[in-house]
């Protein structure tokens, strides 16, 4: 869309912006423009450009060709200092926070309010409140440990620190990725307060409700181009999803759970008298879960939901033998019941985990792809003991194609992958040595909508073919959508297990007041 003589003035412009990583186009002659005091989104599937477009504005990306101005000026290429001087200020899904030092600290670190290069106690305290003041937002004590704070209030610190600088342009990059949904309302309620105080917003996001309730302007990006910029209204999900995967994908994509009225990919009851081949009594870990009983049956999804910090997440690591202080009892069909004390004894017994932090915990970041979906594969090419190459290839090249995953691409460092990429390389290690139950924590977390429903009808046809998945999401939605149960955990203790009968889905309320800690279910 064009815009009226009656939009603000152009804060930031991108002309004819290309960038080239190897074979790989990552920007193709992007031309957008961003209204100053606006808040503008850049969506598109993982791997479409908008995080490069991000960071081509940051002076993260040494772009190959065309100009990014900020009102009117060139910014030169890969430049982070010049950007800053420029008024541009980013935050990234990686945050920056020291540990050990206080909230004050971390907000003013390399700031001027300072003597002698020590910081001003008193200044600083002084304009920490006035921060918080000016962003809306409850005041976190200026002395206590960010360690010892939540995600949503480390990210809170990080838009405090960028405001030190007085930005004109804020470049946000998933910023809800890491929150829960009763987190993200601080953060809105932030960059709401941004937009009154005239800042410039950029948001790379794959959340429709934050999009619409946040964008002011929606530009889509695919394979490289800037296909449309629209105003927030004009164009439907439907039609977002059809310019950001193409008409075909798009309208196969539209049966998913991202779009206005979440659609299940639930392959039906499991047959009665199946027996669990997975039963878990008494699961405690000290200072984080308590007395957690569960089963689960092959061909079945268990959704486990919950609060942030509810323990849900330690519920799977546990399982997985990551949590050296778990206790309780853990049978599997066919063995004798024991605990898995490490990852490797709970893969010998058949338990594979989906990490939530794929980059910490997942993946091998400076190996290849194809290296990274072998390393759970490397039993079923094996012959006598010896690994047959060319069987590996050909396993690595069906797997990465089953998931759509680019296989021409098998052979770069992973990372250099999107986030719903690097998903796929971690589902991908599972599609051929199948563990008997497959713990998945957060799978589509920070992962575009395409990407997404893939992912998730992967797992669903494990489980069809009688892999036991249990499954951690944030998206309540997701959970509904695919598990056959869902156990819902409080504080670390279990509120109970809500069950489908019939056609008849698990109503989101019941599951809300459970997770609050409102109402206990058999």
């Amino acid at each position: 869309m064009e815009p009226s003589q009656s939009d603000p003035a152009i804060a930031v412009a991108l002309k004819a912006v290309s960038k080239t990583y190897g074979a790989t186009r990552a920007l193709i002659d992007v031309d957008v423009e961003i209204h100053e005091g606006t808040v503008h989104a850049l969506i598109g599937e993982n791997g479409a450009g908008k995080s490069t477009a991000l960071g081509a504005i940051a002076g993260r990306v040494d772009f190959d060709g065309g100009v990014v101005e900020v009102f009117g000026e060139p910014l030169e290429p890969g430049n982070l200092r010049a950007a800053r001087r420029s008024g541009v200020s980013a935050i990234y899904q990686e945050l920056t926070i020291i540990p050990h030092l206080d909230a004050a600290a971390n907000v003013f670190l390399g700031s001027v309010l300072s003597r002698l290069g020590v910081l001003s106690s008193r200044e600083m305290r002084r304009r920490y409140v006035q921060l918080c003041t000016e962003l809306d937002v409850r005041v976190i004590p200026a002395g206590v440990p960010v360690g010892t704070l939540s995600v949503a209030e480390q990210q809170l610190l990080e838009i405090m620190r960028s405001l030190v600088i007085d930005p004109r342009v804020i470049l946000f990059d998933e910023p809800s990725a890491s929150l829960a949904v009763e987190e993200r309302e601080a953060l809105y309620k932030a960059i709401e307060g941004l937009r009154k105080r005239g800042v410039t917003i950029v948001i790379v996001s794959h959340n429709f409700d934050e999009i619409e309730r946040l964008a002011d302007w929606i530009t889509v990006f695919r394979n490289g181009r800037a296909i449309t910029t629209s105003r927030r209204g004009e164009k439907s999900r439907a039609e977002l999803v059809r310019a950001m995967l193409g008409d075909q994908r798009g309208d196969q994509t539209l049966s998913r759970v991202l779009l206005d009225k979440p659609v299940e990919i639930h392959a039906g009851p499991i047959e009665p008298g199946v027996a669990p081949i997975l039963e878990v009594v008494g699961l405690t870990v000290p200072g984080a879960i308590e007395n957690i009983d569960l089963d689960v049956r092959p061909g079945e999804i268990l959704g486990i939901a919950g609060l942030v910090g509810s323990g849900r997440s330690t519920l799977l690591r546990a399982i997985a033998g990551a949590e050296p202080t778990a206790r309780g009892t853990i049978r599997l069909a066919g063995a004798e019941p024991a605990w898995p004390r490490t990852v490797r004894a709970a893969r010998k017994l058949g338990i594979g985990l989906i990490p939530e932090d794929r980059k910490g915990e997942g993946l091998v970041l400076l190996r290849s792809a194809a290296d990274n979906i072998a390393l759970s594969n490397l039993g079923s090419a094996s012959t006598g003991g010896v690994i047959v190459r060319k069987k590996l290839r050909a396993m690595v090249a069906d797997a990465a194609s089953r998931l759509n995953f680019p296989v021409a691409r098998l052979g770069e460092r992973s990372d250099r992958f999107s986030g719903g990429n690097q998903q796929k390389l971690l589902m991908a290690r599972w599609l051929y040595d199948r563990p008997r139950v497959l713990l998945a924590d957060e799978p589509t977390r920070g992962i575009d909508v395409g990407a997404k429903g893939e992912l998730l009808e992967t797992l669903r046809l494990m489980a069809a073919e009688g892999v036991a998945v249990i499954m951690v999401s944030s998206e309540l939605e997701e959970v509904l959508a695919v598990s056959d149960r869902v156990l819902v955990i409080a504080k670390g203790h279990s509120m109970g297990l809500l069950e489908r009968t019939g056609d008849q889905q698990i109503a989101m309320e019941d599951v809300l007041q459970a997770a609050f800690g409102l109402k206990e279910h058999a």
